[in-house]
């Protein structure tokens, strides 16, 4: 096992504990060791996110959006995160694009897949 895995599993160990800065600080050395892997990115904004580190979280799973673009599981973190922040245009918006990639991977499998309910309506300004 790398340095960098030990690291992260360290830091969901703590992060089920509750213990979510020590999380932040085994993730943040995993990161040091390993800085482009959307899992430990995904875990550190989660654990953020749990800390009361709302705007960090946000800036954390945007990085991790950079990295994996059509994970579905990322924008609907974002969505959480932005929610916390009272930014709820915004986390719609997240929520509407991670039901629309959700959707294209039903799709792969099913192509006769239903459009999701709620739609993919995203509020602008």
């Amino acid at each position: 096992m790398s340095e960098a895995q030990t690291h992260y599993l360290a830091g969901l160990k703590h992060f089920g504990q509750n213990r979510f800065e020590d999380a932040i600080a085994e993730h943040q050395k995993a990161l040091e060791l390993k800085p482009d892997w959307p899992d430990v990115l995904n875990a550190l904004a989660t654990a953020q996110s749990k800390a009361g580190r709302h705007a960090e979280a946000v800036a954390t799973i945007e990085r991790a959006i950079e990295l994996a673009p059509n994970d579905p599981f990322a924008f609907t973190s974002l969505s959480i995160f932005l929610q916390r922040l009272g930014k709820i245009p915004e986390a719609e918006s997240a929520a509407a694009k991670a039901r629309l990639l959700n959707w294209k991977e039903e799709l792969k499998k099913n192509p006769n897949a239903p459009p999701p309910e709620g739609g993919f309506k995203v509020i602008q300004d």
